[in-house]
């Protein structure tokens, strides 16, 4: 049990420890094969491991899963509207301005559309779409 972990002096307003890191992100999408193409085929994840013809979890480098997509309760459906509640985008880090410049290669290669592009002093980032309309930025820090 975690409880045991805490000590007496332990404040519970403290912030999140700066170690702290978002590990994978799981989406709904309408079509695990269109999905597949994009993630797989276009932006160059490798499929670590599937759940049949409902799920599907990707990775860079071997981990058990960066990316998971499921069509448990979406198959088939429409994405969300524009200027809905949710998620506006995630992000995917590349360690080298390289990679994220193959990376910007092989998504347009492969048809994907180029949303947007920004430097933001601190990184430069892509922005692109899934099949589902999901944004996601590629993004590589700078310095």
């Amino acid at each position: 049990m975690l409880f045991k972990h805490l000590k007496d002096d332990d404040s519970l307003d403290a912030p999140v420890p700066p170690e702290t890191r978002i590990g994978h992100v799981h989406l709904k999408v309408s079509s695990l094969e269109r999905s597949l193409k994009f993630y797989r085929d276009a932006l160059g994840f490798e499929v670590a491991s599937r759940r049949g013809t409902e799920a599907v979890y990707l990775s860079a480098g071997g981990y058990h899963q960066h990316i998971a997509l499921n069509v448990w309760v979406s198959l088939g459906s429409e994405p969300v509207p524009e200027g809905a509640t949710g998620v506006d985008h995630f992000a995917i880090l590349y360690p080298t301005r390289q990679s994220l410049a193959q990376a910007l290669c092989r998504a347009l290669a492969a048809g994907v559309e180029l949303e947007g592009a920004a430097d933001h002093g601190v990184s430069e980032a892509l922005y692109f779409r899934d099949p589902d309309g999901n944004k996601l930025c590629a993004l590589h820090r700078m310095g």
